[in-house]
């Protein structure tokens, strides 16, 4: 009896409409079909040859991938018997919605990319999504995962696509007012769209202009703030979880990670130092 072809998908949600993932290991070989849906993946393991609307390639392990909407592609292991890799899928309209307006629909211009830069950022998405779906860490987890979609969809824009580079603005952007609206709430921070309507620019200029002026972007800036409210409760002696609750941390072992992190001691360590 023959034997099937290795076949294992996941397929995930995400916090936005119109944005998917899926996980695949896989030793099919797909025939020809498109998507409706923009995609960018990485190849986590093995090789691919695949023919696109951009040509035939060849991908390997630590390359990107992408592909168009409607555009017909197919795809098969290449030198082995099967291939990994992880994908985002975006409907067009969020795409054209980085830049804060509906724009010209756009195409990437290669099928196989190699930028180190895109790629961690890429990784970056894939492990806040991860922990957005088990929830481990709160409400901040939607920022940070936003933060990391739009930094992802603004590479591809800004580097590997056929979009024209946005007319610069020096208008808006007032930093103060969004770090204030950041500190307001540490429990329910605000979405990087939220942000982004108040000072009348794109998410994308948002979280370039953020981290210019502050040196982290917003999700960074309010665990700072989270881990520095903590550490101010912790001398003056409250305990070290309802600290953690107080400032917005899903539990005491995630202010435990943000301590460790940013700086380089444990609030353990500082309550017993504040003694």
């Amino acid at each position: 009896m023959q034997v099937p072809p290795v076949h294992r998908c996941q397929v995930f949600g995400s916090p936005w409409e119109g944005v998917y993932g899926t996980s695949i290991d896989s030793a099919l070989h797909y025939g020809r079909h498109w998507h409706a849906t923009y995609g960018l993946g990485l190849l986590e393991q093995g090789a691919q040859s695949s023919a696109s609307g951009r040509g035939k390639v060849d991908a390997y392990a630590g390359d990107l991938i992408t592909t168009n909407p409607g555009e017909v592609h197919d795809g098969q292991p290449l030198g082995g018997p099967s291939r990994r890799w992880r994908m985002v899928y975006l409907d067009p309209g969020v795409m054209a919605g980085i830049w804060g307006d509906a724009g010209p629909e756009v195409e990437f211009t290669r099928p196989v990319l190699k930028d180190d830069r895109l790629r961690h950022t890429l990784q970056r998405l894939f492990v806040r999504l991860d922990a957005w779906h088990a929830d481990k860490e709160g409400s901040a987890e939607g920022l940070a995962c936003e933060e990391s979609l739009v930094e992802v969809c603004g590479l591809l824009l800004e580097a590997h696509s056929t979009r024209p580079p946005p007319p610069s603005s020096k208008a808006g952007g007032d930093m103060r007012r969004l770090r204030e609206r950041l500190a307001d709430d540490l429990h329910e921070p605000p979405k990087l769209s939220d942000l982004a309507a108040m000072a009348g620019l794109s998410r994308y200029q948002v979280l370039r202009r953020f981290e210019k002026a502050y040196g982290v972007p917003p999700h960074a800036w309010l665990l700072l703030q989270r881990a520095e409210r903590a550490r101010g409760l912790i001398r003056r002696g409250t305990g070290l979880a309802d600290a953690a609750a107080a400032s917005g941390f899903a539990d005491q072992s995630h202010m435990t990670r943000i301590f460790a992190c940013h700086f380089g001691f444990t609030p353990g360590a500082w309550q017993r130092a504040c003694r």
